[in-house]
C-alpha cells in the first residue's frame, strides 16, 4: 500500500480535488454571482480578508517565530489556497450567509489561478532549497485543470440537469472525502507521516498558526462592521482552507521521491494534515456555538 501510494501520490491528490470542485460546482449558478452586484460590500471584504489579511498574518507569524523549512512552506501553502467546499457546508449548518460563503469560495478559487503562485513566491522563496525552482507554470495549469474546469463542469451539470445535481454534488463530495482519507492512510503506510520526527514543537507551531487564523477570522469581519450572518460566513471561510488543493500543490512542488527535498515535502504534508484536522475541530465548534446562539436569538 505504501509503495503504491508513493508512486501515485499526485493522482490521489488530483482525484480528491477534482471531485470536491465538481461537487461544489453542482451547487453554483451564475445567479449566485450576479446577486452580489447589488450588495458587493460583504463579498469584497471577504475576498480582502482571504487574499490580503491571511497572507499578511502568515508572513508576520513566520517572521515573529523565525519558522523555516517544511513547516514554513506548509503554512505558506495554507495561506495561498482558498476556502473549500467544507467551509460552505459548515456555514450552512452554522446558519451563516451560505450564498456569501459559496461566492467567496468561487471567486477566490478563480482568483487563485493568479494569487496562489504570487503568495507562495512572497512567503516561501527564502525557505526553499537553493536549487529549487518554483513550478509556477505547472501550478497555474493544474489549478485551471483541477479546480476551474471541474467547477465549470459542475455548474454546467446543474444548468442542464438540475433535478439530479444535488445527488451529483453529494456523492462527489463524499468521494472527495474518501480520497482525502486515502491520502492520510497512504502516507501513514509509507511512513511519510511520522509524529515523532515532526516533533512536538512543530505541532505546537501549526496549532498556534491555526489559532492566529481564528483570531483574524473572528476580529476582521467585526472590525469591518459586517452583520452576524456575513461575519459567520467569512470566519469559517478563513479558517477552513482547501486542504485538497494544498496537498496537490505540495505533490507538485515536492514529488514523492527520496532525498532532502522529499524530507522537506514530508514536513509540508504533515503540516497540512495537522491543520486539516484542527480546522474540522474548530469548524465543528463554531457550528455548535452559532446554532445555539441563533436559537437563543430566535
Amino acid at each position: 500500500m505504501g509503495a503504491f501510494y508513493v508512486a501515485n501520490e499526485y493522482w490521489f491528490a488530483v482525484f480528491q480535488l477534482v471531485l470536491a470542485m465538481l461537487g461544489m460546482g453542482a451547487t453554483l449558478t451564475l445567479k449566485d454571482f450576479r446577486d452580489l452586484v447589488n450588495e458587493p460590500r460583504p463579498v469584497t471584504l471577504g475576498i480582502f480578508v482571504q487574499l490580503v489579511l491571511v497572507p499578511l498574518a502568515t508572513l508576520l507569524f513566520l517572521r515573529a517565530l523565525g519558522i523555516e523549512g517544511g513547516v514554513a512552506i506548509g503554512l505558506a501553502v495554507l495561506a495561498a489556497v482558498p476556502g473549500g467546499t467544507v467551509s460552505n457546508i459548515f456555514t450552512f449548518f452554522a446558519r451563516g450567509n451560505t450564498a456569501l460563503s459559496i461566492c467567496i469560495t468561487g471567486i477566490t478559487t478563480l482568483a487563485c489561478l493568479l494569487t496562489t503562485p504570487l503568495i507562495l513566491a512572497l512567503l516561501i522563496t527564502e525557505y526553499m532549497p537553493a536549487d529549487f525552482q518554483m513550478p509556477r507554470a505547472r501550478i497555474v495549469t493544474e489549478i485551471a485543470l483541477t479546480l476551474l474546469l471541474p467547477l465549470a463542469l459542475g455548474m454546467l451539470y446543474l444548468y442542464l440537469y438540475p433535478a439530479t445535481a444535488r445527488t451529483l454534488s453529494k456523492w462527489s463530495i463524499r468521494g472527495s472525502l474518501l480520497g482525502l482519507l486515502f491520502i492520510v492512510v497512504g502516507s501513514l503506510a509509507a511512513g511519510r507521516i511520522n509524529p515523532e520526527q515532526f516533533g512536538l514543537y512543530n505541532m505546537a507551531v501549526v496549532h498556534g498558526y491555526a489559532l492566529a487564523l481564528v483570531a483574524v477570522a473572528v476580529l476582521a469581519p467585526r472590525l469591518l462592521g459586517l452583520s452576524r450572518r456575513d461575519s459567520t460566513a467569512i470566519e469559517i471561510e478563513v479558517i477552513v482552507r482547501n486542504i485538497g488543493l494544498a496537498v496537490m500543490i505540495k505533490a507538485s512542488m515536492f514529488p514523492a521521491t527520496s532525498g532532502p527535498a522529499a524530507q522537506v515535502g514530508d514536513m509540508v504534508l504533515f503540516t497540512l494534515i495537522i491543520y486539516g484536522g484542527f480546522q474540522l475541530l474548530v469548524g465543528g465548534i463554531l457550528v455548535g456555538y452559532y446554532r445555539r446562539r441563533r436559537a437563543t436569538d430566535d
